[in-house]
């Protein structure tokens, strides 16, 4: 493995400007490759907004249409197709068995667009209402690197993280949606799924809009042990670079060997009863 320079990228999206937001996520991602970027991570729902009441109103708008093997075919997002760089970025999906999903597309060096993994943690009523939960989690792979695909609530879930971790990852993405007033959550969840499992992770968030739908920013890199090498402003626009590094990540697994250490499920656990 050699390292690699991912980024994290806030911006604000327009609710249910897809072609708007598609237009203004290529030229942050072109932003982070001219920076050094050999991955781009940009927040959830951002080429909808994360906006549900924009999504309810006008659904065949705003939701993606994916063939059978998820991937899209939309001349709106013919911005993104040329990034040179591998982008995951959030969006609306439709299928065509009648599922609706949050999901994180990949969009790769040939320009093909593919809803890689699709939110498993729906968050309150509103995503409820207009999502089916994915059912699978989702690896990607750039070069010797492996991550897990996460989606906002997603992380709030050790055991999301410890899925990904179980299949070999050294990262883990997060797109995601943070509104204001939540910054305390959002600062603590995805440094302690770094420290959990040893792992980097990349979380981009979305950043301005209108309440209560006003994203928080704060979009942030962490190392290994949960350190934060880098962190977006609550607004405006941003790209958090960080530089992933094999070396630092095998010597924190080495000194911080929970993944090895931990128990193996032994049956139900029983409660002990004093008497």
């Amino acid at each position: 493995m050699r390292p690699l320079i991912a980024a994290a990228v806030q911006a604000h999206a327009v609710p249910a400007d897809v072609s708007g937001n598609a237009v203004t996520a290529a030229r942050m991602v072109r932003r982070a490759a001219e920076s050094g970027a050999e991955l781009a991570v940009l927040p959830e729902l951002f080429l909808s907004a994360y906006n549900p009441p924009a999504l309810n109103a006008d659904p065949a708008g705003t939701f993606l249409k994916a063939n059978e093997y998820g991937v899209i075919d939309d001349p709106r997002l013919d911005p993104l197709r040329d990034n040179q760089i591998p982008v995951v970025i959030g969006s609306a999906v439709s299928y065509p068995d009648g599922r609706h999903t949050c999901s994180a597309l990949v969009i790769d060096s040939r320009g093909q667009i593919t809803a890689a993994y699709d939110k498993q943690h729906l968050c309150g009523d509103e995503e409820k209402d207009l999502f089916i939960a994915g059912t699978r989690g989702a690896t990607l792979v750039v070069g010797d690197w492996r991550f897990g695909l996460g989606i906002c609530y997603d992380g709030c879930f050790p055991e999301h993280g410890r899925a990904a971790a179980d299949d070999g990852v050294h990262g883990y993405l997060v797109p995601a949606g943070y509104v204001d007033g939540s910054q305390h959550r959002r600062d603590l969840y995805y440094a302690a799924r770094a420290l959990d499992n040893t792992m980097y992770v990349v979380f981009a968030n979305s950043a301005g809009g209108e309440a209560p739908w006003k994203l928080s920013g704060g979009s942030a890199i962490y190392d290994p042990e949960g350190r934060c090498l880098g962190r977006g402003a609550d607004e405006g626009e941003d790209v958090i670079l960080a530089t992933l590094d094999p070396e630092q990540l095998n010597l924190t697994r080495s000194k911080q060997s929970m993944l090895a250490d931990r128990l193996q499920s032994q049956g139900t656990n029983r409660s002990l009863h004093i008497i």
